[in-house]
């Protein structure tokens, strides 16, 4: 199988990485002094696991995307319909494309059966730029649980994690869901193959659309958070209602939100990334967390004020740093 990692920043740069070293064809693309530190030294990768550097073919031509059979998209959410008109004209037909964004994917209601079937979400898809080019029979969704960050160009650091799930849109164990797990494992990297994908959607998304903002617009860490009932008492709020909408959506969360909320906060001094992307002038990732959330809850009737006043908010700390930056 050859790879290709579109948007080969921390997390795409890290995957590469372990691929590479686990004996797959990798190209990483990518763009600025970070592709050219991997040009120049390879991916230097720092973990508690051990440190490692290896070289990886890496470019910024999309045209390295023709000749992989399969595409790992490491671009936030709000990064994918700018590209999507690029990456429709060198996708290949049978090539597959694994889509690692947080929070509700653009294929969420593909393959999804019930009335809700084949329905485009606005908030992650607008005008169907991504649908168009990536078609459901070319996706593997993923999950990651796994933080990394870039220390420098060309440097990854690897916090904590190795867990990134796979499935197909329609629950189906396909044929090249088990050769990317098994390529994935090669480099050391578990990569379990989730028939219930979904599930474990919701369930990370939960924490982000409730962790994410709040610590955005009260520019605090995790930790921070654990001592503040009022904070707690937002972040179950939110948790509450956006269970509520997986629950009309016919899925029901493994973990409590006691203890979802008990292993967030385990984290302890950690900045959240939409944090990180306040502070160095980044757009914000929210329409795929509370604004697809607010998207599907009207579509199934629940209530969601305090995602909406969050989503809100979250959004001016957005617009007045623009104005003051």
């Amino acid at each position: 199988m050859r790879f290709a990692v579109l948007g080969a920043g921390a997390i795409g740069a890290y995957v590469g990485a372990a691929l590479a070293r686990g004996g797959s064809d990798v190209t990483l693309i990518a763009r600025g002094d970070h592709l050219r530190a991997m040009q120049t030294f390879g991916v230097r990768v720092e973990s508690p696991r051990g440190d490692f550097t290896i070289g990886v073919p890496a470019t910024s031509d999309f045209a390295a995307i023709a000749e992989a059979d399969v595409i790992f998209l490491g671009l936030k959410a709000n990064g994918l319909p700018g590209v999507a008109p690029e990456l429709a004209n060198v996708l290949s037909p049978d090539a597959v494309v694994i889509g690692a964004q947080n929070g509700i994917p653009w294929w969420y209601f593909q393959r999804h059966g019930g009335r809700l079937d084949g329905h485009q979400l606005h908030s992650v898809d607008p005008g169907g730029a991504v649908s168009r080019a990536i078609g459901p029979d070319n996706v593997v969704g993923c999950v990651i649980y796994c933080s990394t960050e870039l220390a420098a160009p060309g440097v990854v650091r690897h916090v904590e994690g190795t867990r990134f799930a796979i499935g197909t849109p329609s629950g189906e164990v396909s044929e090249e869901c088990r050769e990317i797990s098994a390529a994935f494992a090669a480099g050391g990297l578990k990569c379990p193959i989730a028939p219930n994908l979904r599930e474990h959607i919701w369930l990370k998304l939960i924490g982000n659309a409730a962790f994410n903002p709040i610590t955005t617009i009260t520019r605090t860490t995790m930790g921070d958070l654990a001592r503040s009932s009022s904070a707690i008492a937002c972040v179950r709020a939110v948790m509450e209602e956006c269970a509520a909408v997986a629950g009309a959506l016919g899925v029901e969360l493994p973990v409590s939100i006691e203890r979802r909320i008990e292993g967030a906060l385990a984290v302890g001094d950690h900045r959240t990334s939409m944090l990180l992307d306040c502070e160095a002038g980044k757009p914000l990732e929210l329409d795929c967390m509370t604004g697809a959330i607010i998207e599907i809850a009207e579509l199934v009737s629940v209530p969601v004020p305090t995602v909406r006043t969050l989503h809100t908010l979250t959004n001016a700390v957005g617009e007045l740093r623009a104005q003051f930056t």
